[in-house]
């Protein structure tokens, strides 16, 4: 019976090592699996197995990205005419410049016009009709997205309004309803400081209607003029459309010395552009005044058709 198990147990031994060699050899036979790199193994399919179109029942699609309101670089040219000949003679010309630069929580922002125009009939001179030329400074310093500290400066010289020259100062708050770099609404709520010096023709003051014969007339009013004023502003702008933009303003002044003294200037104009950077503009602006000088008429408006040259 022992030799029976130890013939068994050099049987299964024997077994067992043919068995390893076998697999070793085979293991040598076999060529080796080249490495492949970690990158190789990512997946990386054409396609997820599923296409969607629709999303919602809307079509997706990328979207522009929104321009940067507190990065903003604006400048534009705009200028219009009017000629006739023959019988009636006519030239009128229309221009103006405005530059906006805003970087973080600083805006500076500047802008020019003039408007002239002389007009006659057939063989006999021309004469002035329109002349006034403005001006704009201004600073605005972002306390955040919607609140900003400014301080404005206008001069403004205007013939027919019996102005040599109108100067305002304007410190304030302006607060911004949203400002997204294409749709903007703010309010502004301040101070200014109005100084007019006046022509010497529209100084003139006529006799009191009812008085009687041989009363002389008033004298001159005085070359200068100082208000101080309350002044509220609301502005409006829309670029939400590439072709065309909105633009609309309204600003009144109040007298603190005396109620009955207030002017307000209204401003719409509507844009289209013609080109990527060339766009036709219509505007109209208008100007009341409560109490102007003598022979002056309380409102004055002007409509014009300009061609508008964007840089940026």
């Amino acid at each position: 019976m022992c030799h029976s198990f130890s013939r068994a147990s050099f049987a299964l031994a024997t077994l067992l090592s043919l068995t390893f060699f076998e697999r070793a050899a085979s293991a040598q036979d076999a060529p080796s699996a080249p490495t492949i790199p970690t990158e190789t193994l990512k997946a990386n399919t054409a396609t997820k197995g599923s296409t969607d179109i629709a999303k919602g029942g809307f079509v997706a699609s990328d979207q522009p990205k929104e321009d940067d309101p507190h990065q903003v670089t604006d400048f534009t040219l705009a200028a219009g005419g009017l000629f006739t000949a023959g019988n009636a003679r006519t030239i009128a010309l229309t221009s103006a410049a405005k530059l906006r630069l805003r970087r973080d929580e600083h805006q500076f922002s500047t802008a020019i016009a003039a408007n002239v125009a002389r007009a006659g009939k057939k063989d006999e001179p021309t004469e002035t009709t329109v002349e006034n030329y403005q001006g704009l400074l201004r600073y605005d310093y972002f306390l955040d997205d919607r609140v900003s500290l400014f301080l404005q400066s206008t001069l403004r010289r205007d013939r027919f309004q019996g102005l040599d020259m109108r100067l305002n100062v304007d410190p304030g708050v302006a607060y911004y309803f949203f400002d997204t770099g294409k749709h903007r609404l703010q309010g502004e709520l301040g101070y200014d400081l109005q100084h007019d010096v006046r022509r010497d023709a529209s100084r003139a003051q006529s006799v009191p209607e009812g008085s009687p014969p041989g009363t002389p007339a008033p004298p001159p009013l005085d070359k200068t003029r100082t208000l101080n004023n309350v002044r509220l502003f609301f502005g409006y702008e829309n670029k939400l459309r590439k072709e065309v933009s909105f633009v609309a303003s309204f600003e009144y002044l109040q007298s603190f010395e005396d109620y009955e003294t207030f002017r307000m200037v209204g401003d719409v104009g509507l844009k289209s552009n013609v080109a990527d950077s060339l766009a036709l503009a219509t505007t109209y602006t208008i100007r009341y005044e409560n109490l102007p000088l003598p022979n002056v008429e309380k409102a004055d408006s002007i409509a014009s058709l300009t061609l508008v040259y964007s840089f940026f």
